[in-house]
């Protein structure tokens, strides 16, 4: 039996967890980083952080095994992150910039985002404004959890008056893609790095 209920500060330690175990296009990716902590610094907590509101987790008897989090005014959870979250961490992880793209490692590319953040472009966030991030354990995918927990983060956003949500999600994911587009998302824009750009009209 699988429950969806408000993330609490004490589901932090499942998140970075989750977030790691789901971090290599939905798989494991346990084995690609030293540091365990580092794709949850970037891609989880700090919305456990400043934007508990849109923040769900799923949950079965044996525990938490995904989570949907998100920002309601993407711009403006930038700013805050700049302002509250990467200082402590720039204190922590060195800029890795000056090592060539082709000879980071995969934590020195993470190190690298610490200091010099992913910002949405402004032409996307005029319509899409919020944005997402979802990832369920193998155990919670399936039997529809995953359109239930945006389901939920959708109305959250909605009532608090967003227009629109998007994501990013790697090219080579087809999975995922697929998902998305079922729910109605479109694409919006392909990055430089093969990355997708997909958004939803709430």
């Amino acid at each position: 039996m699988f429950d969806i209920r408000h993330a609490r500060p004490s589901d932090q330690g499942s998140l970075y967890r989750i977030c790691l175990e789901t971090a290599d296009s939905g798989a494991d990716a346990t084995h690609i980083y030293r540091d365990p902590l580092l794709v949850g610094h970037i891609y989880a907590a700090p919305y456990l952080a400043y934007a508990p509101a849109f923040a769900f987790v799923l949950e079965d008897e044996t525990g938490v095994c995904g989570y949907v989090i998100g920002a309601l005014n993407t711009r403006d959870f930038e700013a805050t992150l700049e302002r509250e979250w990467w200082p402590d961490l720039r204190a922590q992880y060195a800029d890795t910039t000056d090592i060539p793209a082709a000879q980071r490692t995969p934590d020195e590319r993470l190190a690298r985002l610490i200091h010099h953040p992913n910002t949405a472009p402004q032409s996307i966030l005029d319509a899409y404004p919020s944005h997402l991030h979802i990832d369920l354990l193998p155990r919670g995918q399936g039997g529809g959890n995953g359109r239930r927990m945006l389901d939920r983060l959708f109305m959250a956003l909605g009532e608090a008056g967003s227009p629109g949500v998007h994501l990013g999600v790697g090219g080579s994911n087809t999975r995922a893609i697929g998902f998305y587009r079922h729910l109605g998302f479109q694409q919006l824009a392909r990055e430089a790095s093969g990355s997708l750009l997909l958004g939803l009209k709430l």
